[in-house]
């Protein structure tokens, strides 16, 4: 899966760990991704937690795709910070599962709050 991700691939964006219900991911912010204020788009901190919450969904084996997902932005990321998402598989019930990430510096310091709700399509 990691091999096909494009989006990823072109952000830079390394696995770290990968199983069932969980994954880390990091990814640093470049010059490419801020926005008119000077720090990271948030779109680009969006994209790495669901990247993260993507590889844990899917960890389980069966294809797995995003049904939802909503996140809270606790302080911003600049160039250059390195950024890790962690993702951890919160409950599944039948096809479905919801998953938490966040979204921290290496140092603990958390950028972002994540939360996906999956869905198992096969």
């Amino acid at each position: 899966m990691t091999g096909n991700d494009a989006a990823c691939r072109t952000l830079g964006i390394t696995v770290e760990s990968v199983g069932p219900g969980r994954s880390r991911l990091r990814m640093r912010v470049t010059a490419d991704m801020v926005n008119g204020h000077g720090m990271a788009h948030g779109g680009y901190v969006f994209l790495l937690a669901d990247a993260a919450f993507d590889h844990a969904c899917n960890g389980h084996g069966p294809l797995t795709l995003a049904q939802s997902a909503q996140v809270t932005f606790v302080r911003p990321a600049m160039p250059g910070d390195e950024l890790v998402a962690e993702a951890t598989e919160r409950v599944r019930y039948g096809r479905h599962g919801v998953y938490d990430v966040t979204v921290s510096r290496p140092s603990g310091q958390i950028v972002a709050e994540f939360r996906g709700q999956s869905i198992t399509v096969s």
